[in-house]
């Protein structure tokens, strides 16, 4: 049985998915895919349905509308889980992580780790073809996140990751509030609060080179609010926690 599931969320990825898609089959040829496509308008759903049908390990989970790209995921995930699979992957559609480095990320999991992240900010990662204005945004969101959430991952931003299915199923998805990017600092920051053991791979990022990218300023903002509100949480629930041990 094939213990491997790689999600590839879409959302107007018509230029890029069938390259990346290819790229995958070729480099982690002993997993399956899914593709989950929030009702593109582009037509990425239709082309996600003919890539399915020239190759069984590929299927397609249609989303009615387009609701953010962490509930992409956790709809992803429990199909995984749902399904039986050891270890559940998530990977950019836009072709800006690189498949290969999944073999490296897929054996620390095995080793032990909970949840891989291919990391960006660590020895050996790098960006390509990012402006500095990009570069410095999400160099000092990650930095802040850290600082206020007492996260030791130097790229809770990430979205190529690998997850043990067995950690991820101790998650409460209802609990998960982001709906965008931020999604992937709360997830991240979901199994350091919960003790388990994540681990960083360093990884390339190269920018996409076909379609336009997701980000926006108000992501930036909901990342940044939310973090902060988390922080601020965090901060007096432990306060409260000590003074409860005080007494």
């Amino acid at each position: 049985m094939v213990d491997t599931l790689v999600i590839v969320p879409t959302y107007n990825e018509l230029g890029s998915l069938a390259s990346l898609i290819g790229r995958l089959r070729q480099t982690v040829t002993g997993a399956d895919v899914l593709i989950v496509d929030d009702s593109s308008p582009d037509g990425t759903g239709e082309l996600a349905e003919s890539l399915a049908a020239a190759d069984s390990a590929v299927t397609v989970l249609h989303r009615s509308r387009k609701e953010g790209l962490g509930r992409a995921y956790l709809a992803g995930f429990q199909h995984g889980l749902d399904q039986g699979y050891r270890f559940i992957a998530e990977i950019d559609a836009d072709g800006s992580h690189d498949p290969a480095d999944l073999a490296a990320m897929l054996t620390l999991a095995q080793d032990g780790a909970d949840l891989v992240l291919g990391s960006r900010w660590v020895s050996g990662g790098a960006v390509l073809n990012w402006p500095w204005p990009r570069r410095m945004i999400s160099r000092a969101g990650n930095t802040y996140a850290r600082k206020v959430l007492g996260s030791q991952v130097r790229d809770l931003t990430s979205g190529f990751r690998v997850f043990r299915a067995d950690a991820l199923n101790t998650v409460d998805f209802a609990s998960v509030a982001s709906q965008g990017y931020c999604f992937q600092i709360e997830l991240a920051w979901l199994f350091e609060r919960a003790g388990l053991l994540v681990a960083e791979h360093p990884i390339t990022f190269i920018e996409r080179s076909v379609g336009r990218s997701k980000m926006h300023v108000g992501i930036v903002v909901e990342a940044l609010a939310r973090v902060t509100m988390w922080g601020l949480f965090s901060r007096r629930r432990t306060a409260a926690r000590h003074e409860n041990a005080d007494d």
